[in-house]
Formats: structure tokens, C-alpha cells, sequence
């Protein structure tokens, strides 16, 4: 096999792989032997027939097919390697006359990525941004871990919003029981919004003991079809109810909330990690500002398949988070009363500008010849494997070359917002001030 760069036009890239006769022969000869058992040649069992019988009785041709596509499968890539080539899309592939006993040559043309000579990327002007941490700031950290270790206390009065009760129910829908609408001393938050809309509203004022028919209407998309959009009565009787009780702010909350001893110690703990926050916060604000200045000022014409694949990434990883969610796409464009197509249509300018960036990026590593060391990339795949609780080898191996690889991309890509960074001028915004006479 033989490897040539031919030309490049614009964004297209053309090259050609020669396979010698030997090797096409060599091809056939193997497609033979994983396909001999098909085929039926009168005095053989299957499997048995030789290779010249089977070619006199189907075609000389029969095994052309799946040796050419054996050998481009493994030479396609291996000549995109070899010759630095990165696709964007399907090649456009040609083949010279394919014939027993010779060589062939397949000529393949296919999309790559601009070349991109980045311009205005060092001395970027960018304003401060800055984040303060006051003590309200501090004071609501506090009250979050009031909250975590709260406990529930009975109390003696008809029930509140905010309450936790205890209530038996069932449900009936034209006056006939239904599975599922059926809980004895199950624990409800009054205003969470956990229960069907209109139910937690009519348990407010009763007391422990008490019992009221609760009327409520399914909505329209309710999960369980045979519910939806119809009218339901539940007969519930509410058996305890319950307050959250917060602990007082002193020293020995600092101590069963915390490792700290004192409460000073706490708040100056929370203040920390609240001013660490807020310094990454307006390091990646100003990062994403200069990102912003380079994009603005570089034009890139970029070809239309990698915008649609973008496009299509945005759409996958919109539909994961609604799987997480519990929520198919459709579920989502149906309750949403949006177009699937109109939706991913609207993710266009997105695409085009994180296409953009990354490519921006890419060719200021490569002017300024920024790489990722192999000692970082391991570092990386050790912090994911600990992440992942395997070990950075195990890891290595699953992820394959290619995961190995967006790894290293990753970290050069980093290491390039840094350098931007760095190169960057933080400047305050002036105020503009009068003209006068």
C-alpha cells in the first residue's frame, strides 16, 4: 500500500492509496476463507469447494467486493495518519479498473478543517471582572447547613405551608379505586409541588386526626394514560405533622455542623472557599472574554459539514440531559409545543461560533507551538480515573487511541486559553467625559 498527497482546494483534500496485486490477492484469498461455507457448487459439500470452482461457477469477481472493502477499511485511516489529514466528513472515493491479477488505485477526496492563520490574539484588551464576597454571602452558606441539619419536631396547630405531614390516601376516579393512588403514613412537604397540582393546597388548616376529600384534576400529559386529564377524589387522613427546627448559630452548631470548633472558624472556612469561587469565576469570565475579542476579530469561512455536525452534538447532549431528567426529546417538544427541526435549526449560530473558537484556538497552539507533554496527558487520565474510582491504565485501554488523544486535545487546548490569557491587558473601562468648550 502506497500513500500520496495529491492536491488541496480550498477545503478539500484529495490523495490516492495504491494496493499492489499481491495484496488485493491476498485480500481475495481471505475473503475465501471466511465465505467459502455460503456458497453450494455441485460436488462439494459447503465449505469444501475450491476457490477457483467457486469463481467458474459465480463470477471471477465474487470475492472483489469484500476484498476491496477490507483493504480500504484498514488503508483509508492508516493513509489519513500517514499523511497528517484530518476529516470533517465522508470521502468521495474513485477506483481505477479492478481487475484479476492487478493492482489498484483508489483516489479519495474529503473535507477537512480551514487553514487558519490567527491574527489579534496577543494584547487583547479585556476589563477586570471581579466578584466580591460579602457577608450575606457567608450568612446563606450558614443557613444551608442550618437547613442540612435541621430536624422535624411534631407540632400541635392545622397545618402549614413549609410543614412536613403524614397522610393515608386513596384515589378514585368515577368512584372506582385505581392502582398506584393508594399510601398509608406516606410524608409530604406542603408547597413542594411533589403531589398533583391543586392536592397539597387543600391539606392546609387540618389537624392531626382529620380527614378530607381531596378533588383534583390529572393533568393533560400525565405519565399514566388511563389518569390523564380526568377529575380524581382522594380520601386522606392526615396523622402527624411536623416542622422543620432549625439549630441555633453558636459554637456548637459550628461543632455537629462541621470540623471546626468555633463559629468564626466555620464562617472564615465558608468565606474561603466562597472567595475561591468567585476567583474562578472572574478568571473564567475573562478567559471567555478574550476568547470573545479573538473571535470578533478573525473571519473564518467554515464549511457547512462541520457547523451540521456541531449542530447534531448540541442535539445529543440536550437529549442526554433530558434522559437524566427522566424526559424523552419528544416529550420535550410535544410539552414545550416545539419543532424538533426548528429546534436544532436555532442551535446554528451556537455551533458556528463554538466551531469557530475551537479552531481559533487550535491555530494559536499551533503558531505558538503549544503541545500537551505526555507526562500531562497521564496526569489528566489518572485525575479522570480517580474520578471513575479504576485505575488510569484500565482507564487508558478503554478509552482507546482516540479517547487518548481528545485527552491531549483537551489539555492543549487549556494550556491555549492560558496563554491567552496571560497575554492579555486587564484595563478598567474608562468613563467617557465630556467635551467642553
Amino acid at each position: 500500500m502506497k500513500s500520496t498527497f495529491i492536491e488541496r482546494v480550498d477545503n478539500v483534500v484529495k490523495f490516492s492509496v495504491e494496493f499492489t496485486a499481491d495484496e488485493f490477492e491476498n485480500a481475495q484469498i481471505e475473503v475465501y476463507k471466511n465465505n467459502k461455507g455460503k456458497f453450494a457448487v455441485a460436488g462439494f459439500r459447503k465449505g469444501k469447494a475450491p476457490r477457483r470452482l467457486i469463481e467458474t461457477h459465480y463470477g471471477a469477481d465474487i470475492f472483489f467486493e469484500d476484498a476491496i472493502n477490507d483493504l480500504v477499511a484498514d488503508a483509508y485511516p492508516a493513509a489519513l495518519d500517514e499523511l497528517g489529514i484530518e476529516p470533517v466528513d465522508r470521502p468521495d472515493m474513485d477506483f481505477s479498473e479492478i481487475a484479476k491479477g492487478k493492482g489498484f488505485t483508489l483516489t479519495a477526496a474529503v473535507a477537512v478543517p480551514p487553514e487558519v492563520t490567527p491574527a489579534d490574539y496577543k494584547g487583547v484588551v479585556i476589563e477586570p471582572a471581579e466578584h466580591a464576597v460579602s457577608e450575606e454571602d457567608v450568612d446563606r452558606e450558614i443557613e444551608v447547613l442550618r437547613s442540612r441539619n435541621a430536624r422535624l419536631v411534631v407540632a400541635d396547630r392545622p397545618a402549614e405551608n413549609g410543614d412536613t405531614v403524614f397522610i393515608d390516601y386513596a384515589g378514585f376516579v368515577d368512584g372506582l379505586q385505581f392502582d398506584g393512588g393508594t399510601a398509608e403514613r406516606q410524608s409530604l412537604k406542603l408547597g413542594s409541588g411533589n403531589f398533583i397540582p391543586g392536592f397539597e393546597e387543600q391539606l392546609l388548616g387540618l389537624c392531626s386526626g382529620e380527614e378530607r376529600d381531596v378533588k383534583v384534576s390529572f393533568p393533560e400529559d400525565y405519565h399514566a394514560e388511563d389518569l390523564a386529564g380526568k377529575e380524581a377524589v382522594f380520601h386522606c387522613k392526615l396523622h402527624e405533622i411536623k416542622v422543620e427546627e432549625k439549630p441555633e448559630i453558636n459554637d456548637e452548631f459550628a461543632q455537629d455542623a462541621s470540623e471546626f470548633d468555633t463559629l468564626d472558624a466555620l464562617r472564615a472556612d465558608i468565606r474561603a472557599k466562597l472567595e475561591d469561587a468567585a476567583l474562578s469565576r472572574s478568571e473564567l469570565e475573562m478567559k471567555n472574554a478574550v476568547l470573545e475579542k479573538i473571535y470578533l476579530a478573525n473571519e473564518i469561512e467554515l464549511p457547512d459539514v462541520m457547523v451540521e455536525s456541531q449542530m447534531d452534538e448540541l442535539v445529543e447532549e440536550f437529549a442526554q440531559q433530558l434522559r437524566y431528567q427522566g424526559l424523552s426529546p419528544e416529550q420535550y417538544y410535544a410539552y414545550a409545543g416545539k419543532d424538533a427541526a426548528a429546534f436544532r435549526e436555532g442551535l446554528r449560530a451556537d455551533a458556528f461560533k463554538k466551531v469557530k473558537t475551537r479552531l481559533l484556538v487550535r491555530a494559536v497552539a499551533d503558531a505558538e507551538g503549544i503541545e500537551a507533554s505526555e507526562d500531562e496527558v497521564e496526569k489528566e487520565i489518572a485525575a479522570m480515573a480517580d474520578m471513575y474510582r479504576t485505575e488510569p491504565e484500565k482507564l487508558r485501554e478503554s478509552m482507546g487511541r482516540a479517547g487518548v488523544k481528545m485527552v491531549g486535545d483537551d489539555v492543549r487546548n487549556r494550556k491555549t486559553v492560558d496563554f491567552l490569557f496571560a497575554n492579555a491587558v486587564i484595563e478598567p473601562a474608562r468613563d467617557e467625559q465630556p467635551v467642553t468648550a
